[in-house]
């Protein structure tokens, strides 16, 4: 199992916004092979940010790394940073193979 992670640091104020781009997405996962599960997760809000981690959960690295080649994820990322002004930054990607 592989666990994909992304951290976005959203400015205050614009969770909802941030939250509605991910609610009208269409990811195009259920049609990747190796795909499990989805999350996102919302996190602190300080004056500086609300964290938020999209949270995708794989059979293996590997199934991971062909769907980041895919045509499948191309689509999802179409419009991807398209409300640049909402965001403080790039997201920060984060890998785990499970272990236990």
């Amino acid at each position: 199992m592989f666990i994909a992670m992304n951290r976005f640091k959203i400015k205050p104020g614009h969770e909802e916004e941030f939250l509605d781009i991910w609610r009208g997405r269409d990811t195009h996962l259920q049609e990747v092979p190796g795909f499990k599960r989805f999350n996102l997760l919302q996190g602190e809000t300080t004056e500086a940010h609300t964290l938020f981690a999209s949270h995708s959960l794989w059979e293996s690295r590997d199934a991971f790394e062909a769907w980041t080649r895919s045509e499948a994820f191309r689509k999802a990322h179409a419009n991807a940073g398209s409300r640049k002004e909402i965001y403080l930054g790039p997201p920060q990607f984060e890998g785990f193979d499970v272990k236990l």
